[in-house]
């Protein structure tokens, strides 16, 4: 029955003729014309049989190379289809759903695969728009060689291809972390009474009962572990201003993008530097599993979108609860007065901060019609500059390598902490 639901047209209409010849040879007693209907009905029913028996008889697999590629770069997909029987297939033609933005769908032709047979094939897909993008399933349409028949099989299976923002290389700029306890970013032992601090702890899921210090465990009456060694790391936060209203332009080349891929271009620059490092958006805090290699940075930012927000309340709140950041660099779009002053109180301390403000006034006109900058901007990076905080001018169609040496520049009014390299102990 799923191979006569499957006949084409070609196959219903011999169906069809088959049907009336065999009518009209019994209406006029024509024996010849018997068997003639006879043999095209006989037709797509034989090729409805022959198709149905490869159903469900193939496997399937797919490779990205690779799974994680910059806009406009390519990705190369692999198919490998298999043959699982003792039986040879038909003619096979395959489909795979690619969505609109990476390209078409390719479609391919397989004249006949052996028993046991292997079948790989290659296509290329590119984005110029950042996102997370199913690839799959594979449809196959198993058709006969006369194309009565074509009965279609989908498979569940799917790739993701991540598409993430372009990054920029930078050179390397003198900046400061604060040193905090805890983490898995870079480490260094600290010893501040010999090898090992024999300070008694509580006990902890994932300690090792080894170090049970059953002295203390007594006195205290819990489990109590000592402490062997104290991890520290250098810690950071990326703020990002997703809001629309704060950003001009449209598509790749708006400044929203280009605010993005300077974000992803300074996060993945300073995790190499072993920065442990915090993606923050107007919307909050998100939550990075693999700071040390910047992939999770790079998702995060690969799927970020505009929104809605009128103020960088929400992200200037998750700085301040995250506490222990020693270096924020936030890439801004359009900043007012207000705004910037909540933002360069977020300096104190031992607290560096570098903001790189996108010049939007310059994705919306020429410089010829239009100041590079207006008043708002130079109102909100005279703030930020005399709460020492070192400003970065990003406009259109400048790269982020040839400006991010204005992140070294020390603030006459910074202190001397200014001075400690990203990376370093202090």
């Amino acid at each position: 029955m799923a191979g006569l639901r499957a006949l084409t047209s070609r196959g219903r209409s011999f169906l069809a003729s088959g049907v009336a010849a065999m009518l009209c040879a019994f209406f006029l007693g024509e024996h010849d014309l018997l068997r003639v209907s006879v043999l095209i009905i006989a037709l797509p029913l034989l090729a409805a049989m022959v198709v149905a028996r490869t159903r469900y008889r193939l496997s399937c697999a797919r490779r990205l190379d690779p799974s994680r590629v910059e806009v406009g770069s390519d990705s190369t997909v692999t198919v490998r289809l298999e043959n699982v029987t003792r039986l040879p297939t038909g003619l096979l033609l395959i489909e795979d759903t690619i969505p609109y933005a990476v390209g078409t769908r390719p479609r391919f032709v397989l004249d006949r695969v052996e028993s046991r047979g292997i079948r790989e094939i290659d296509y290329k897909v590119r984005s110029d728009l950042r996102g997370r993008y199913p690839i799959g399933p594979l449809s196959v349409r198993i058709a006969d060689p006369f194309g009565l028949v074509e009965l279609t099989r989908a498979f569940t299976a799917t790739d993701t291809l991540m598409v993430v923002p372009q990054v920029v290389p930078l050179p390397h700029v003198r900046l400061s972390g604060e040193w905090s306890g805890g983490g898995d970013s870079r480490t260094t032992s600290v010893a501040a009474a010999g090898d090992d601090d024999i300070g008694p702890r509580e006990y902890r899921q994932g300690d090792d009962l080894r170090r049970v210090h059953w002295r203390s465990t007594a006195r205290y009456g819990e489990l109590m572990v000592r402490r062997e060694e104290q991890q520290w790391q250098s810690r950071g936060a990326l703020l990002l201003d997703t809001r629309r209203h704060a950003h001009r332009g449209e598509g790749p080349r708006s400044s929203f993008e280009v605010g993005v891929s300077a974000a992803a271009s300074i996060g993945l620059h300073l995790a190499r530097e072993s920065l442990g490092l915090r993606l923050v958006t107007d919307q909050g805090a998100h939550h990075l599993t693999d700071a040390g290699s910047g992939h999770a940075l790079l998702d995060a930012l690969a799927v970020v979108r505009q929104s809605t927000a009128r103020s960088l309340e929400s992200g200037i709140a998750a700085l301040r609860q995250g506490g222990g950041d020693g270096l924020i660099v936030a890439v801004l779009g359009d900043l007012d007065a207000e705004e910037a002053h909540a933002l360069a109180r977020l300096r104190h301390g031992g607290v560096t901060g570098v903001a790189v403000m996108l010049d939007v006034r310059s994705w919306q006109q020429t410089p010829a019609h239009h100041p590079a900058t207006d008043e708002s901007h130079e109102i909100a990076r005279t703030v930020l500059t005399a709460s020492g905080w070192r400003v970065v001018r990003l406009p259109a169609g400048t790269s982020l390598a040839a400006v991010w040496q204005d992140a070294a520049q020390n603030s006459r009014y910074a202190g001397p902490q200014d001075t400690i390299t990203a990376g370093d102990p202090a």
